[in-house]
């Protein structure tokens, strides 16, 4: 598939935003953070801010951006309709929330339902996001249990590499907050490690004989290709990546994805407080570098089965 740039940013902004939210939420209802005004505001425009700007980046996939509020309505058949459902109802607790901790320093009783519910919808959006691309048995590199995983796991594993972030620079980190990060980390590396192997393995179920209906008769081939010139279907469907090249891209996530960032949170644990600031704003920026490049491969490592009737 051809990767769409402005579908890789809402993807990696939304499911960073969310991921952090569902961990702020928690952690502040646990009383793990304190309730203090500027980093109640910091850490929740941080996130609601990644989510907006993810959102906002999604509409411009769209043919007729201009009608996308009517992809709601359709929220009984439509995946894309129901995370667009989610993303806006997860709105409404989050600001409950936000107005309790940034505005009255308060993140128990009401708020704290608030910030569980906020934190329930928005792991409700990035498995509705993800089964988008799931629900989808055309593609092969997409129709398994491993694509709504795997998006949950970097969106919490993101989320928490920014928390750690936004409280060492507040000096409220805790140990905690250090273990979660790790724990999300590795265990986001080794489902996106086994999806990788597993499409690696991957063959695909059509072939001309099964979609024509004639592979009974014997071998199907093509007299002729359906058209002469490159046309939309082989540009988005039939994009290609060179495997020597996506191989490189592997590796490259897998050092900034997973191994650098990792790397630096647990040398931040032994380091003096600066130093391990730093650290993790370095952390940060190989995390958003991996998951970029994550994402592209995501979408250009997948190919539609309608490529059957090209040929390949």
């Amino acid at each position: 598939m051809h990767p769409a740039y402005s579908v890789i940013l809402f993807t990696t902004a939304s499911g960073a935003g969310y991921g952090l939210l569902v961990l702020a939420a928690l952690f502040a209802v646990a009383g793990l953070l304190p309730s203090t005004a500027l980093l109640g505001f910091v850490t929740l425009a941080l996130a609601l801010g990644l989510i907006a700007a993810g959102l906002a980046s999604s509409t411009f996939h769209l043919g007729h951006p201009e009608r996308a509020l009517r992809a709601l309505t359709q929220w009984r058949s439509s995946w894309l309709s129901r995370e667009g459902v989610l993303a806006a109802a997860t709105f409404l607790p989050a600001a409950l929330f936000a107005v309790g901790w940034v505005f009255l320093g308060k993140t128990g009783g009401l708020f704290a339902w608030a910030g569980v519910a906020a934190s329930l919808l928005a792991i409700a959006t990035v498995v509705a996001t993800s089964m988008i691309y799931a629900s989808l048995a055309t593609i092969p590199q997409w129709h398994m249990a491993l694509v709504p995983v795997g998006y949950l796991a970097l969106g919490l594993a993101s989320g928490a590499v920014l928390l750690e972030l936004v409280t060492r620079a507040f000096g409220v980190h805790r140990a905690t907050f250090d273990a979660v990060a790790i724990v999300a980390l590795l265990v986001a590396w080794a489902v996106k490690s086994g999806y990788w192997s597993t499409i690696d393995r991957i063959t695909s179920t059509s072939d001309l004989g099964t979609a024509t209906g004639l592979g009974r008769f014997g071998a199907v081939r093509l007299l002729e290709q359906p058209h002469t010139e490159a046309n939309y279907l082989m540009h988005e469907m039939g994009y290609v990546v060179a495997r020597k090249h996506a191989g490189r891209l592997r590796s490259i996530a897998h050092v900034c994805l997973f191994a650098g960032p990792l790397l630096a949170l647990v040398t931040a644990i032994f380091a003096p407080a600066v130093t391990a600031l730093a650290l993790t704003v370095g952390a940060v920026a190989a995390l958003v570098v991996g998951l970029l490049v994550e994402r592209w491969l995501f979408f250009a490592e997948a190919r539609h089965d309608c490529m059957i009737w090209y040929g390949r």
